[in-house]
């Protein structure tokens, strides 16, 4: 999982130098007043989106398939500790009742 967040921080980061370098050369607008940086960031999102959902699909699957492995045993393990105490209750209401 953190290996695709960072392959997914690093498509940001280059597309952000990217269009700072558009920006800078006057290729794309540069923004109105301070928003420089924060224009810069969206569009550097709104093109690294796309880019990362083709390009890290089998990162994403394989990320995917860890958190699955890792909530099914979580639910596992619920259920088990359910399973106990049932059986310590079914006990308990047993010795009571005799």
């Amino acid at each position: 999982m953190l290996r695709y967040t960072l392959m997914r921080f690093g498509i940001f980061a280059g597309c952000f130098l990217v269009v700072w370098g558009f920006a800078s050369t006057g290729i794309v607008p540069r923004g109105v007043g301070g928003s420089y940086f924060l224009w810069i960031a969206l569009l550097a999102l709104a093109i690294s989106a796309p880019i990362s959902y083709v390009v890290l699909r089998k990162a994403r699957d394989r990320a995917s398939a860890q958190i699955v492995a890792r909530v099914d045993r979580a639910k596992a393990g619920f259920e088990a500790n359910a399973a106990q105490e049932d059986v310590a209750d079914d006990a308990a209401r047993a010795q009571s009742a005799s």
